[in-house]
């Protein structure tokens, strides 16, 4: 490896760390639901804020980071993100309240920007025929932050429950789920430090009108007899641009009629990753996976596989992106993702829940479950009834703190056919859409808009994705699980479609001819 591609491998690491420490913020939630459901005694709706409160931050920060990257830069810009990240993790850690960690949760959301940033700066880095497998491991570091996560909760979930005197010492049993969500300030901080080494983004200074300073930045990445030529396409790219620089001109553009097929793909991109449910089922995860009667240990346990699953397709996805191409990895990825979801819905579909006498007695430590021989021997082919008719009997505080073990002793489904499609469809995320939507973002764009482009899809996909993470705990509670999933898989077979339509391949071409195939 060419010390210029090690350089460049080596800045999108670095870079790419915030994706890890994202994944990380993302999922470390996840084990502390229901901890911090019990201790300020959340009601559904609250539980939902929770989950997408970065979501909503990430919001509020998209349009600042359009004008921080555009103004300040890409490399300033993903320093801030770094000290979002950092005072988020201590803040969470050491909630007093609800209202205090949603703040805390709001700020770290501040910080998720840092994916888009992040995509930009390394496909404005990366050699043509690095560029592929350099913005995907983004998803790579994102995979082994969702597995690092998963791995920690379940860790942490063991050592609550133990007798050692360091667990007392630190009284786990009731902080346990405070340091999950602590364990996040010492990734954060190594990545700050990290961010000084890279150069600043050779794009941004051409953009900026600093070609010497361009020059110096892509001769570390670029071979010395091919800086020229980049230099060239990149001015040429700022000069044929029909943005005036400032924001509204860049949006302008954006909305022109030769970008008119651009828009398209970016919107259907961001919207349909996020449909997809993934956030919505990495964050609540184990409470899912109660709901197919595993328990709480093997629910925690089985999302170790999620993590998993998800990192290997990650790896197999950028081993593939620059030899098959975009569009056959997306296209292919969503029909399979289409397929997995719509076999979730149909295995809760399936799914009885019955209280026996036996297994009253195997759930005897929980309060006043002797009331539930009321319903002994009475099948319920639903899940929302079945809840409804526990809560009306045992209390909502009651079904709430115990579901693990109450849903392990009742739920008769086809927990394997669940399990299996649930890991299918984490692999076909993972493998397509995931990766591959900030790949074909960091391309589609020309550098005289990406500034303010790519944080406005971002903004988008964002802006569904709080909404999902939202609605998910109240669709689970409200409509049930095979509903929640369909709804999902009927949103991806129309994105699917207009993908299908308008994708074109953008493998191994250079950004300036992508652009020129798109907007002709």
């Amino acid at each position: 490896m060419g010390s210029y591609k090690k350089n460049a491998f080596i800045y999108a690491v670095i870079v790419a760390l915030g994706s890890f420490v994202f994944g990380l913020d993302a999922v470390l939630i996840s084990g502390g639901f229901k901890f911090i459901t019990q201790e300020f005694n959340l009601t559904p709706s609250q539980v939902g804020l929770i989950g997408s409160a970065p979501g909503i931050g990430v919001l509020i920060a998209l349009p600042l980071t359009a004008f921080s990257s555009d103004k300040l830069g890409r490399k300033l810009t993903l320093q801030i993100i770094a000290v979002f990240y950092i005072v988020s993790a201590v803040g969470s850690a050491f909630a007093a309240s609800f209202l205090s960690l949603f703040w805390f949760r709001f700020l770290g959301g501040l910080a998720f920007s840092s994916v888009t940033i992040a995509s930009m700066y390394i496909g404005e880095i990366a050699p043509v025929k690095q560029r592929g497998k350099l913005v995907s491991t983004l998803q790579i570091n994102m995979g082994i932050g969702f597995t690092a996560a998963y791995l920690i909760n379940y860790w942490i979930l063991q050592k609550m429950g133990s007798d050692a005197q360091w667990v007392q010492d630190y009284n786990l049993a009731n902080t346990g789920w405070r340091w999950m969500l602590g364990i996040e300030i010492i990734p954060a901080m190594l990545w700050f430090l990290l961010l000084m080494i890279i150069p600043k983004s050779p794009a941004w200074l051409i953009y900026k009108g600093r070609t010497d300073e361009a020059k110096k930045s892509l001769s570390k990445v670029y071979p010395e007899n091919e800086v020229d030529t980049q230099i060239q396409r990149m001015v040429k790219s700022v000069e044929e641009s029909e943005s005036s620089g400032s924001t509204a001109g860049q949006l302008k553009e954006i909305f022109s009629k030769k970008m008119r097929v651009v828009l398209i793909l970016a919107f259907t991109l961001a919207v349909v990753q996020q449909f997809t449910g993934m956030n919505a089922v990495m964050i609540y995860a184990p409470t899912m996976f109660e709901q197919l009667g595993l328990g709480t240990d093997a629910a925690f346990s089985s999302t170790i596989w999620i993590g998993v699953i998800g990192l290997v397709s990650t790896l197999l996805s950028l081993s593939l992106i620059d030899k098959f191409g975009r569009r056959p990895l997306v296209i292919g990825g969503l029909a399979l993702i289409v397929l997995s979801i719509s076999m979730v819905s149909f295995g809760f579909k399936q799914a009885t829940y019955t209280v026996t006498e036996n297994a009253i007695v195997k759930m005897k430590d929980i309060p006043e479950i002797e009331k539930l021989n009321t319903i002994v021997g009475k099948e319920f082919d639903s899940d929302i009834k079945f809840k409804k008719s526990l809560t009306e009997i045992l209390g909502v505080e009651s079904v709430r703190d115990n579901s693990g073990v109450i849903f392990k002793e009742t739920a008769h489904m086809n927990s394997l056919l669940i399990l299996l499609s649930i890991l299918t469809f984490i692999a076909a995320f993972n493998f397509s859409i995931g990766p591959i939507m900030w790949v074909l973002l960091s391309e589609i764009f020309p550098i005289s808009n990406r500034g303010v482009a790519i944080p406005l899809f971002a903004l988008i996909s964002s802006t569904v994705s709080a909404l999902v993470q939202y609605l998910f705990p109240l669709e689970m509670e409200n409509f049930g699980a095979a509903t929640t999933f369909i709804i999902y898989a009927g949103i991806v077979v129309v994105g699917l479609a207009i993908l299908y339509k308008y994708l074109v391949e953008t493998k191994g071409l250079s950004l300036e001819e992508i652009q020129a195939k798109l907007t002709r």
